[in-house]
C-alpha cells in the first residue's frame, strides 16, 4: 500500500482493517491518518470508484468503520472518527489517480531532493510505466519529466477554475450536488480553501 493513502505504521495497519469494510460498501480509501495530540482523530478519506461522495455515503462508512474497529480494537486511547470525501483540491494517493486527473494542475512533493528540490508545481501528463508525468517550466520552457510514484511524499491538485468545473460535472453527472453549492467557491488565486464534504464526527 502507497506512504500517500496509510503513512505510519499504526496507519497501514488500521488501513488493513477498513479498507475491506469501505470497499464491501462500494467505495474506496483514499487516505487515512491517525493524528495524535490531546485528543487523537482518525481520518479517513474516501470515494466512490467513479467519483462523487456525500455526507450520507460518510455516515455509511462512518458506522461499517467504527463496528470493525469496535471488534479488533487496534487503537487503545480515546479518539474521534472522521470521514470525509477527498475534497476538490484532493489528494492524489494512488498511480491510477494521476491518469484520471491527467491535464489538471498538481502540486508534487518528493521524499528526497531531485536536482535540487523536492517540490513541483505543473501540469499533471498522466503515467509512464511506475512514473508519474508532470509537464513544468524550466528557464522559461515547458518539459515533461517523470517522477517516480514511489518517491512522491506528497502530491495534490491545485484548486482552479476547470478543477470545479470538472468536478461539478461529475457530481451533477451523479445527481449528488446542487449547482449552487459552487457559487462561493475560490480558486487558489483568491487564497481560500475548499474543504472535502465530512461525515459528523464520531467519539469512539
Amino acid at each position: 500500500m502507497s506512504d500517500l493513502i496509510a503513512k505510519t505504521a499504526i496507519d497501514r495497519r488500521l488501513a488493513e482493517i477498513v479498507a475491506p469494510v469501505i470497499e464491501g460498501l462500494g467505495y474506496e480509501l483514499v487516505r487515512i491518518r491517525l493524528q495524535g495530540g490531546k485528543h487523537a482523530t482518525l481520518q479517513i478519506m474516501a470515494d466512490r470508484p467513479e467519483g462523487g461522495i456525500n455526507v450520507d455515503d460518510c455516515a455509511a462508512i462512518s458506522t461499517g468503520v467504527s463496528a470493525v474497529l469496535d471488534v479488533e480494537d487496534p487503537i487503545t486511547e480515546q479518539y474521534t472518527l472522521e470521514v470525509s470525501s477527498p475534497g476538490i483540491d484532493r489528494p492524489l494517493t494512488r498511480l491510477k489517480d494521476f491518469d484520471a486527473w491527467e491535464g489538471y494542475e498538481v502540486r508534487l512533493e518528493t521524499t528526497e531532493q531531485i536536482d535540487g528540490r523536492k517540490r513541483f508545481k505543473g501540469m499533471l501528463r498522466g503515467t509512464e510505466g511506475d512514473e508519474v508525468l508532470i509537464e513544468i517550466e524550466d528557464q522559461g520552457q515547458d518539459v515533461t519529466i517523470g517522477l517516480q510514484f514511489d518517491w512522491l511524499a506528497d502530491a495534490k491538485l491545485v484548486l482552479t477554475d476547470e478543477l470545479i468545473a470538472e468536478m461539478l460535472r461529475q457530481r451533477k453527472d451523479a445527481g449528488i450536488i446542487d449547482e449552487e453549492q459552487f457559487d462561493e467557491i475560490e480558486t487558489e488565486d483568491d487564497e481560500t480553501p475548499e474543504d472535502g464534504q465530512n461525515s459528523p464526527d464520531e467519539e469512539t
